[in-house]
């Protein structure tokens, strides 16, 4: 299913947006339903502002925390059976969206990849974001539930310039995971490099 051209796919995006609300609501806890649809109104908003699809970014964001409430144990199988990479077992907060973005494709018959991208790499983000991409990962990192020391600064960036913003945010993420000495998806700094790049920093 594409959503990227015309809008006789406007009924199968109401049909495809249904079924994932009643996914959500039923496998997320309280908390990661709120924030999930707190996300998807961000998302609908940042997609406004940059001139983008908010069908789509609404979509992505319903999508994105999917599987985040699944316990480790069955995240880790998901990742043995699809053949997703060994750097994703026991670390929820990455293989999420991985799994996600599978299952679009198999489960939802989204072949859009856009779409299916924005969600794959809304933790980490990577090299080439999208206008998609980047309104997921800004969305999940400033919808107004989230509360962390540069949530206000980014929300704020976020409506000036998107490219920046993404720096922000990235930023946070490598200083905190080093900070912590955790693992730091190479996705994650390749984002950072290569919007650097694009604006000469």
């Amino acid at each position: 299913m594409d959503f990227t051209d015309n809008r006789d796919a406007v009924g199968r995006y109401d049909a495809v947006k249904a079924q994932i609300k009643t996914y959500i609501e039923n496998n997320l806890t309280a908390h990661r339903l709120r924030h999930t649809y707190s996300v998807a109104e961000e998302a609908k908003k940042l997609a406004g502002r940059y001139d983008g699809d908010a069908e789509k970014a609404e979509l992505a964001a319903l999508f994105h925390d999917m599987f985040r409430s699944a316990p480790v144990a069955v995240l880790n199988r998901y990742v043995k059976q699809f053949g997703l990479s060994k750097e994703l077992m026991d670390r929820p907060n990455l293989s999420h969206g991985k799994i996600a973005a599978v299952a679009m494709e198999h489960d939802y018959h989204i072949d859009d990849m856009d779409l299916i991208n924005a969600v794959s790499f809304h933790t980490t983000g990577r090299a080439g974001m999208s206008k998609l991409e980047k309104i997921i990962f800004l969305a999940d990192a400033i919808e107004p539930l989230r509360q962390y020391p540069a949530a206000a600064e980014i929300r704020k960036l976020a409506y000036i310039d998107l490219d920046r913003a993404c720096i922000s945010s990235l930023n946070g993420t490598i200083g905190y995971l080093k900070e912590r000495g955790e693992y730091l998806d190479p996705d994650t700094q390749n984002a950072l490099n290569d919007l650097k790049e694009k604006l000469n920093l």
